[in-house]
């Protein structure tokens, strides 16, 4: 695997390296010693699935507070989107910043998002799935997001976005950092 790490501190965008032969490739997604050896997180306990049906559809910004603060592991199966991530954490050198990258079907690449790091994305074409690895188990009442056109952070999306649940259109601004970044990051 490739780690490209991106303007946040802590999180990478991984690509695959991939073994081919005449029957196609090969490629690790997930290895335990290569992600400890970042100080990432490995012991994942929930694997969710999106499919957006039309292009434009925005989900975020997501995070859940310290005490149920989670990691992912962030992948496109099918289509393609923008995948966004912000550091809310208060003690990061990074706090406020944010990093874009697409990921497809195609280019298989992934985005490791660390605790205390809002994550949304933006499909760029119909019928795009996503899968995510968490490190923690899902808490509804921590759950928490940021405005995904807050004018503190000014994310660039590369697209408006014409689908969006209520949830996500009413986030309020964001009025602080969450709480300090988990050690080892």
């Amino acid at each position: 695997m490739k780690f490209h790490p991106t303007p946040l501190a802590g999180a990478y965008r991984i690509e695959p390296e991939r073994i081919e032969d005449e029957r196609g490739f090969f490629a690790a997604l997930l290895s335990e010693e290569e992600y400890a050896a970042r100080g990432l997180k490995t012991r994942f306990v929930r694997v969710s699935s999106s499919l957006s049906t039309r292009r434009g559809t925005l989900r975020g910004m997501h995070y859940q507070l310290p005490a149920a603060a989670e990691a992912k592991l962030v992948r496109c199966i099918r289509g393609a989107l923008w995948d966004v991530i912000l550091d809310l954490r208060s003690d990061s050198p990074t706090f406020g910043r944010w990093s874009g990258a697409e990921l497809s079907a195609e280019n298989r690449a992934m985005v490791y998002v660390p605790e205390g790091v809002a994550h949304g994305f933006i499909t760029l074409v119909d019928e795009t799935e996503v899968i995510y690895l968490s490190t923690a188990p899902y808490a509804p009442r921590l759950e928490r997001g940021v405005r995904w056109d807050d004018p503190k952070f000014a994310i660039r999306w590369p697209i408006e976005p014409t689908v969006m649940s209520e949830k996500d259109r009413s986030h309020p601004d964001f009025d602080g950092p969450i709480g300090p970044a988990p050690r080892g990051m």
